[in-house]
């Protein structure tokens, strides 16, 4: 293979790949045909003197293909270096990288992506926000601006590091997994008492004697209501018929109903 892979050529496969990769998913596929489109301008340059080899090769990676987005341009990084080298020859050792990494990236990717950030940058952001502060809006603005620049050079990472970035990462994945999700787990709890606001009305009064219940539940543990509402809610999306969608109607439904009756 004499044809060379340059910058401008993984540039291209990083706008697709930012933009594309999951414009055609579906169930049979999922990310197949995104991953394709994405390696579109290598395979043109890489089997152009072989239109039947490029066909093939086009068929292989439009096979399913499913990971966090944001961590699939080092594998496409990887494909593209490997492809370089050795040509048609590693299809199957293409399939085989793509197959064994999807898996571990995305556990890693959804983590991070999916959980950790959103969770501490956006409780953060939207704290301030919903205090009327526009940083929030600023620091939400920034976080996904940078997750961006993240992902647009993830090809070239992928391409110039290639086995070598998964086996120095190999031993610290299910660290760093442990580590987000235990710092997500953090700013959740962190964030109950200062977002999340549900007062007792109620007051029982015998005699002279007033009692406030709000106030003396303050005293056996301050801001308990809101934490049993949401170790109630995660037990109840551990359920296999409750999703996020039922159990924000069912939260809406109970303040109404609980406002209505003088309760909160």
């Amino acid at each position: 293979m004499n044809t060379k892979i340059n910058q401008k050529d993984l540039d291209k496969v990083s706008v697709k790949w930012l933009y594309g990769s999951q414009l055609s998913w579906n169930y049979e596929r999922m990310m197949g045909g995104g991953y394709l489109y994405a390696m579109l301008p290598v395979l043109e340059k890489l089997y152009d003197d072989d239109k039947e080899k490029q066909q093939e090769i086009m068929r292989v990676h439009s096979q399913f293909f499913n990971t966090t987005p944001h961590m699939g341009g080092f594998i496409l990084g990887m494909d593209i270096a490997t492809e370089e080298a050795e040509g048609y020859k590693a299809k199957d050792t293409v399939t085989g990288l793509k197959t064994g990494l999807m898996g571990s990236f995305a556990g890693v990717g959804d983590t991070i992506f999916g959980v950790l950030f959103p969770t501490v940058f956006g409780s953060v952001a939207s704290y301030l926000a919903l205090n009327g502060n526009a940083t929030g809006v600023v620091i939400w603005l920034l976080v996904n601006i940078a997750i961006l620049i993240f992902r647009f050079f993830s090809v070239r990472i992928g391409y110039k590091q290639g086995v070598k970035l998964v086996s120095s990462m190999s031993g610290h994945l299910n660290a760093l997994t442990n580590a987000a999700t235990l710092l997500g787990v953090t700013v959740i709890g962190a964030m109950i008492p200062s977002v999340i606001n549900a007062p007792i009305a109620l007051t029982f009064t015998t005699g002279d004697v007033e009692l406030n219940i709000q106030d003396t539940i303050d005293q056996i543990m301050p801001m308990m209501v809101p934490a049993i509402l949401v170790g109630v809610i995660y037990w109840l999306l551990g359920k296999k018929h409750f999703n996020s969608t039922r159990a924000i109607l069912s939260i809406i439904i109970l303040a109404v109903a609980l406002k209505a009756l003088g309760v909160m």
